[in-house]
């Protein structure tokens, strides 16, 4: 199945991918099992580390050979520095970003199980950072050859799609989470990737696959798709149901894995315009697995060349 999205030839834009969304400092403390009520524990591993959706997805672009631009909201704090420093050190622009003055950057202080390299996040996030639809640069949305957003900032986000659509551009939205406006935001997107309980949680529907019909029906989306984890993805585009299965790596530490997946999928948007929609998916999970290998939300983000290369050794079994 053909690729359904039309995508500017490259050069036609400043940058491949344009991103409006959250970044974050993730503060990883690895236990060695999840902690119970009254408990203590020694903790296994520290470590600060970049992350946030929007941030995260772009450095994969990035790493994937991609120009991109960062549209979002800092902290003038220390954890704002080392978060905008570390999308700048990825090559990424972030001209179009600001800097709050008096803000405290977003951050997560995120559990990683030992045994599994499950997680679990605990955030916060400065409500000085938030940003109104008269705050989103028309010129910024519509500067990449696609649109990536998160749905945190859902009146914002929707006014970036809007500038996106009206100006012919693919726009793609991570959703995790159902919060006030967020239907308005799903009829201005061309691909719905939702993580896991968002489509059930959204339509009522307890059947994934069903749910996904349903939201690309309710809001004319070329593609709706659901995160799986260990269960791959399960996308429906042009009335057809796709499962992905997930790629097997030694699993470090999950997260990031949901960010790098939509960043990779972008990727392979932009690689193959006239390729098949299943190549696609099975790009995206295979570099999602691969940034399980290490801990962080980018610790382990794939170059091209890896993700081609467990590809290919699926290929061959």
């Amino acid at each position: 199945m053909r690729i359904p999205f039309s995508i500017p030839a490259r050069g036609s834009r400043p940058f491949d991918v344009a991103g409006f969304g959250l970044n974050s400092i993730d503060l990883l403390t690895v236990v060695a099992e999840f902690p119970t009520r009254d408990s203590k524990q020694k903790v296994q591993r520290f470590a600060r580390m970049p992350g946030g959706q929007t941030a995260t997805a772009l450095v994969t672009c990035s790493r994937l050979g991609w120009s991109a631009r960062y549209i979002g909201s800092f902290g003038d704090d220390e954890l704002g520095k080392l978060s905008r420093d570390s999308l700048v050190g990825e090559g990424i622009d972030v001209s179009a970003a600001r800097t709050v003055a008096g803000a405290k950057n977003e951050f997560a202080v995120i559990l990683v199980d030992a045994r599994t390299g499950e997680r679990t996040v605990l955030w916060d996030r400065d409500p000085d950072l938030t940003m109104t639809a008269d705050e989103v640069r028309p010129d910024a949305a519509t500067s990449g050859r696609m649109l990536m957003l998160d749905s945190h900032d859902t009146v914002a986000a929707t006014q970036a799609a809007r500038y996106a659509r009206e100006a012919g551009l693919t726009t793609f939205v991570d959703v995790e989470k159902v919060r006030p406006g967020i239907v308005d935001l799903l009829h201005q997107i061309d691909a719905i990737i939702a993580a896991e309980d968002f489509p059930s949680e959204l339509t009522g529907y307890e059947d994934p696959g069903r749910a996904i019909e349903a939201m690309a029906r309710e809001f004319g989306a070329r593609l709706t798709c659901v995160t799986l984890g260990a269960d791959g993805s399960l996308a429906w585009c042009d009335g057809r149901q796709i499962r992905t299965p997930a790629f097997q790596v030694d699993c470090v530490d999950s997260t990031g894995a949901g960010d790098v997946f939509r960043g990779a999928f972008v990727s392979a948007c932009l690689r193959a315009p006239e390729g098949d929609i299943e190549d696609v998916l099975a790009y995206a999970n295979a570099a999602a697995a691969l940034n399980c290998r290490a801990l962080g939300a980018r610790a382990s983000i794939p170059d091209a060349a890896e993700v081609e290369q467990l590809l290919a050794v699926r290929s061959q079994m």
